[in-house]
């Protein structure tokens, strides 16, 4: 980058440029890996040319850097944080023969502006190679296309054939190629040149990993993306799109974006060969999932989807901005020009900065929780050290140095589990998010789905699952289904993190069956939650007097032995419990609970005992097996 040192420029994007890879790098090994990047460290280790709902790229980068030090989630992203650190590198060289040096610097440096790009890296996802390989294709494309050159036509071919192993995404980067050669007539020639043929050529070899998978596994590949993925009904919130990008890149860059792109269409009318050909990789990227989006899946279409076609408008951003600038400075003053024309990239850049950190809160839920209260920061990427340790005290406890079947409630968890060196036999019972994540024919072929329960009939099992993720009826449908294939199970004591913002459940298993989920016999008692409701007083109430608490609770199997009245966490009495309630044992459908339809809880509390004002109310339950937990945490406001 021949720039002046002097340049205000050159050391902007060295500062930005420093601060982005400083922050990415340290929160990288501060946090624990999430569940996709978790399923690719799994994909990892079983290298294959294509998984069911990726090629092999991303896997093989996870692998290569997991390689170095296994077990370290900042060894994982290792290539991802150098690919994503290089990006506006990448972008600085694309825009080179476009432009010149000072603009390309330019572009570079809007490039770490741009919330979701300058984020890039922090994380082991495609994102990361399928826009660094997405942008590497453009800038050899325009350079065999402008040079005609064997070299950029051969390297074109190899960039696009490694981006095609990466993401069905990438697909959209040769069909903007196509449909620039299609369109620009300058450059229709292509067409009668047998390079462009032989980029075609190489390139598609690209393709052999999806079709290799797609026609050994029923094309349940290109059926989740292309079909199932996808509601292909009309949302109306899909038509919240623009608004939703505008949101994530900031209103005023999505703003010069769109400007941008009324430039390039204008110059690419007059002939302009770069202009036509940015315009059309990125109206590709952005088009197709601002068409598609309210009949898509709404999440990753509004988000992330459409990042790709930012890239290619970084390279004549830094015009528009100066056009921005002219024209501010004709109406009003220089001061002026120059104070908007930086606030627009310093507002992106804070959004970069922002992406970062709150991304990277959910290191450090001791110290936010606290501040901000329990429920706000995702805990994802956090927790899964302690778990890990925890569950392997509680495998030396229970099972006296046998290596029991680890059974999950979902497949990260198994993953995570597999990743920390606790065992190489995991199993997740769960198949509505690996179906939704379009990886239980993957979980199938590495026989860690329900299906592989059966193979170890007869060994010792953990069944552990994450409750702060699952609705009770998910958790009872689990538990059943475990039991179901159990000889006896018991329940160990719980892991509660983070306020009870992370929860997991662990159950030890004498020895796992081959009995399958239609079969009656199950293990007696099964260790059931118990559920239970307060029927009186309401949230928020108003209350004084002698006060009339209510509700029912039962247990499954096992049964209800007590109900205590707590007040900001103190027990007040032990209320009674036995009261015949028969409509919920119709209601909810209670069959096993032993003291059916005895169910009912009730007394009255004197109000005034406590002072006036807001107070929190709950009952704990304890079962016959000794567990117990809270219910109805509720604020009621005292008034006597």
């Amino acid at each position: 980058m021949h720039e002046s040192p002097q340049s205000p420029v050159l050391r902007g994007f060295i500062a930005a440029f420093g601060i982005v890879a400083v922050l990415k790098f340290y929160f990288a090994t501060e946090l624990d890996l999430y569940s996709d990047e978790i399923f690719y460290w799994l994909a990892s280790t079983d290298l294959s040319l294509a998984y069911s709902d990726l090629p092999f790229m991303t896997a093989l980068m996870a692998g290569i850097g997991s390689a170095i030090s296994p077990g370290s989630a900042f060894a994982v992203r290792l290539l991802f944080l150098i690919l994503g650190s290089m990006i506006p590198l990448l972008v600085y060289w694309l825009a080179l023969p476009i432009t010149n040096r000072h603009a390309a610097l330019h572009s570079a440096l809007l490039a770490l502006c741009l919330p979701l790009g300058g984020f890039l890296g922090l994380l082991a996802v495609p994102d990361v190679p399928l826009i660094f390989l997405g942008i590497l294709s453009i800038g050899f494309f325009e350079r065999a296309v402008r040079t005609d050159s064997l070299w950029h036509w051969i390297v074109t071919g190899v960039v696009v054939a490694c981006g095609l192993s990466t993401h069905y995404r990438f697909f959209l980067y040769p069909l903007a190629a196509v449909l620039f050669l299609l369109f620009f007539k300058p450059e229709q020639k292509q067409w009668r040149n047998p390079r462009f043929y032989l980029a075609i050529a190489i390139s598609s070899l690209g393709l052999i990993p999806i079709i290799w998978f797609n026609l050994s596994n029923q094309l349940s590949s290109a059926s989740f993306y292309l079909v199932e993925r996808h509601p292909w009904e009309f949302q109306a919130s899909g038509l919240l799109h623009a608004f939703k990008q505008a949101g994530l890149v900031t209103p005023p860059l999505y703003f010069c974006f769109a400007i941008t792109l009324l430039a390039l269409y204008r110059r690419a009318g007059k002939g302009d060969r770069s202009a036509a050909l940015l315009l059309s990789f990125s109206l590709t990227n952005l088009l197709v999932y601002l068409i598609l989006a309210p009949w898509t899946d709404a999440n990753s279409t509004s988000i992330h989807w459409p990042l790709s076609g930012y890239f290619p408008l970084l390279v004549a951003l830094p015009f528009t901005l100066k056009h921005i600038a002219q024209w501010c400075e004709d109406r009003w003053s220089p001061a002026s020009a120059f104070r908007i024309t930086r606030t627009i990239p310093a507002i992106g850049f804070i959004g970069t900065l922002a992406a970062l950190v709150g991304v990277a809160s959910q290191a450090y839920q001791q110290q936010l929780q606290p501040i901000l209260g329990t429920g706000v920061l995702s805990n994802k990427m956090a927790g899964w050290k302690e778990f890990s340790t925890y569950t392997a005290s509680l495998i030396d406890s229970q099972f006296l140095g046998a290596r029991p079947v680890l059974i999950t409630d979902n497949y990260y968890t198994a993953a995570q589990l597999k990743f920390t060196g606790l065992t190489d036999t995991a199993i997740t019972l769960d198949r509505d998010k690996a179906v939704r994540d379009g990886r239980i024919t993957q979980l199938a072929l590495w026989q860690m789905d329900a299906s592989a329960v059966a193979n170890y009939s007869g060994q010792p099992a953990l069944f552990i699952s994450e409750d702060s993720t699952l609705i009770e009826a998910d958790k009872v449908a689990l538990l059943t289904k475990i039991c179901q294939q159990s000889t006896a199970i018991t329940a160990a004591p719980p892991l509660s993190l983070y306020a009870g913002d992370k929860v997991f459940s662990f159950y030890p298993i004498a020895a796992l069956t081959q009995h399958g989920p239609q079969s009656n016999e199950r293990a007696r008692p099964c260790p059931f939650p118990s559920v239970a409701w307060i029927d009186s007083p309401l949230a928020d109430a108003r209350i004084s007097g002698n006060l009339q608490v209510s509700g029912w609770a039962y247990n499954e199997d096992i049964g209800i032995a007590s109900v205590e009245l707590l007040i900001d966490g103190k027990i007040v009495k032990t209320l009674d419990y036995g009261i015949a309630r028969d409509d919920v044992v119709s209601v909810q459908a209670v069959t096993t609970d032993p003291n059916r339809p005895h169910l009912g809880f009730g007394g009255d509390l004197d109000s005034s005992l406590f002072d006036n004002g807001r107070h929190r109310l709950a009952v704990r339950i304890l079962n016959k097996a000794g567990s117990q937990r809270l219910f109805g945490e509720r604020e009621v406001f005292i008034q006597n």
